[in-house]
């Protein structure tokens, strides 16, 4: 029980550093997180979102881990997902004993759901939403885990980069969507293209020497205008895009 009380000063002391002072709601929560689970604010296995606390993937693990977990089995569910939209579906079977018949949980990721942060490792995060929705349900955790809550995690985490401060930007739009930068090189990846050829191209196309001195809208008719030559004809696109691998005078 001492241990337990001291584990709770910690995670308090340790919260109201990190996200000012909780609610006595929040802190309720989390006494009986700490008594129950022995999370850990300073081992990295909680964090507080929205007024919300939830556990983290390295927070589960320890936690199967103190409770001799015997194994996780992972197996990639081909009939739902769709390698070309980079949509991955996983199912989780987590083994509390050498004789549990297994908790199973699934995991979808896909551009739409992922932050921009870890945009292109859509096939990885399902894979960790599926152990992560398996090992809550195994141990019975009631709360969500913070890799499940996908494109909408990074924005409540608070930010230090200043804001856009004109029309050049290429950063989001404040509305969840994907910022420029990040649908283009999603289209990079799934076309397989040269990103040095993709920028070159795209200077030219808003008429300016670099891309970084175009206009948002520049960059967004841009950006439809390759999504749509990469669908109808890739082979002409490539081909289009191999021109500017020339000095600039040689260009037809």
């Amino acid at each position: 029980m001492k241990s337990n009380i001291v584990s709770f000063r910690t995670n308090a002391r340790l919260a109201r550093q990190l996200w000012g002072q909780p609610s006595r709601i929040a802190l309720r929560s989390l006494r009986e997180l700490t008594a129950r689970y022995s999370l850990s604010i300073a081992a990295g296995d909680l964090q507080f979102l929205d007024g919300c606390w939830y556990v983290t993937h390295s927070g589960l693990l320890q936690l199967a881990s103190r409770r001799g977990c015997r194994g996780i089995n992972t197996m990639l569910q081909d009939k739902l997902s769709d390698f070309l939209a980079g949509r991955w579906v996983f199912k989780a079977v987590v083994y509390k004993s050498a004789h549990s018949k297994g908790f199973v949980g699934y995991g979808d990721a896909d551009p739409s759901n992922v932050s921009s942060m870890v945009r292109g490792a859509e096939l990885r995060i399902a894979e960790t939403r599926a152990v992560n929705r398996a090992l809550r349900k195994a141990y019975g955790i009631g709360l969500c885990s913070v890799e499940e809550l996908g494109a909408f995690s990074s924005q409540s985490r608070p930010s230090t980069a200043p804001p856009p401060t004109n029309g050049h930007s290429s950063n989001g739009n404040g509305n969840g969507q994907p910022r420029l930068r990040d649908q283009l090189c999603l289209l990079i990846r799934q076309y397989n293209l040269d990103a040095n050829l993709v920028k070159a191209y795209a200077a030219d196309f808003c008429g300016t020497e670099t891309l970084s001195g175009a206009t948002r809208e520049l960059i967004e008719s841009f950006i439809s205008h390759l999504s749509s030559a990469a669908k109808e004809n890739r082979d002409a696109l490539v081909c289009k895009l191999n021109s500017y691998s020339q000095p600039v005078e040689a260009r037809p």
